[in-house]
């Protein structure tokens, strides 16, 4: 079984999603907002027409298209929403939304969403409870409001990813929250590593130890559920370790070094006795500019949501040039072009770190992840690394 699957086509060629965020509009405060959402409509924001346009441009990558995903904000506070994705399905999208846990989000307007041609969307869950996904949005009901539009998307035929957003108020939930997602059902549950933007500079954030814990049992969580991580490579290289160590039968507690949070965590997921699923689906290589693009509401575009350097707009430039020859784009496509722990490590053609969190936490987006506690050259089994896409330490 492959550890880890690439895309189909050549990533400096054209994306495998491309997220718009429609607006920064949203009636939540939520604590780690990356978009420091407001309560109106940015008047500079893309018209209904300069939205068609660009939804045409990201067609023009060709076949396969790019899954093309909707955020804000909350997009329903677009009232184009639903014509915004009939025009993506009639030029040929794969089309998903990302809406806010709110109100707005009624079986009525996920109806509406199914009928203009939305395939999937993704709903945030940050606690297994209302108590403590409710404080984390900063709203009460939101929990209840999120787990009711659950149902009703699945009713409906939708596709549902649940995220997580990993950080200090939910470190140990994690398990009963992928308890909730068995229950519920999913397409897939990301597990998102916070990086410090927007209002998420205020958050602590964890250290590398507690990351590395915190990866290896997603991991583990996906023998029972579809489990991967956002702004999380190293996740990959994880999933390349632990193959590894199984195939030695080696204890991977020690061989990786893992904490006392992953082994409560570990833990409390063996207690819950869930059963065991026939196929773990390997993580996509997907990175930022390799793989990903952001354009924001004003029609910036980024390598990641997270990463606010600009590298063109598509008021002015179509989507594929800046996508596939912008400076900002280009570089970082290359492995060669990453400085510190990340530069030497034989991960780093399959995984090269969070550059969104390396800009946020140095200034530089080739400056080496600063959440990874892995040491280049450390992994004993060096010589089978080159079978899963990585590289030999030297």
């Amino acid at each position: 079984m492959r550890q880890i699957r690439a895309p189909r086509h050549d990533p400096a060629d054209r994306p495998f999603i491309v997220i718009w965020e429609a607006t920064q509009a949203c009636p939540l405060a939520c604590r780690h907002c990356r978009a420091e959402a407001r309560p109106d409509r940015d008047p500079g924001e893309l018209s209904t027409s300069e939205a068609f346009d660009l939804i045409e441009q990201v067609a023009a990558f060709g076949s396969p298209p790019p899954l093309f995903v909707i955020t804000g904000g909350d997009p329903f506070q677009r009232p184009d929403l639903f014509a915004l994705v009939r025009h993506g399905a009639r030029v040929g999208l794969p089309v998903a939304v990302s809406p806010s846990g709110t109100p707005t989000l009624t079986s009525e307007n996920l109806t509406g969403l199914t009928e203009a041609g939305a395939r999937a969307i993704s709903l945030s869950l940050d606690g297994s409870n209302a108590r403590i996904h409710d404080d984390f949005r900063a709203t009460r009901g939101v929990y209840g409001w999120t787990l009711d539009a659950w149902r009703d998307a699945r009713e409906l035929g939708l596709k549902v990813q649940i995220n997580t957003t990993v950080a200090g108020h939910n470190l140990t939930d994690l398990p009963e929250i992928v308890r909730v997602v068995h229950e519920m059902g999913a397409l897939t549950w990301s597990a998102f590593l916070l990086v410090p933007t927007g209002r998420g500079k205020l958050l602590p954030g964890l250290d590398p130890h507690q990351v590395e814990d915190v990866l290896n049992f997603v991991y583990d969580a996906g023998a029972h559920i579809p489990a991967r991580t956002t702004e999380a490579h190293h996740f990959r290289r994880i999933a390349v370790q632990r193959e590894i160590l199984r195939r030695h039968d080696a204890d991977h507690v020690a061989a990786l070094g893992l904490g006392p949070l992953y082994k409560e965590l570990r833990h409390r997921l063996e207690e819950l006795e869930l059963p065991v699923r026939r196929a773990r689906r390997p993580p996509m290589d997907v990175n930022s500019a390799r793989g990903f693009v952001f354009v924001s509401h004003r029609g910036t575009v980024h390598p990641s949501g997270f990463l606010p350097t600009p590298a063109g707009s598509v008021r002015r430039e179509r989507l594929t040039d800046i996508y596939r020859n912008s400076p900002l784009f280009v570089g970082l496509r290359d492995p060669g072009r990453l400085t510190g722990r990340c530069g030497a490590c034989e991960f780093r053609t399959i995984c090269g770190g969070s550059r969104s969190r390396a800009l946020a936490t140095s200034g530089d987006p080739y400056a080496e992840e600063p959440w990874c506690s892995y040491t280049p050259g450390s992994f004993p089994y060096q010589d089978e690394l080159g079978a899963y896409g990585a590289l030999a330490y030297e």
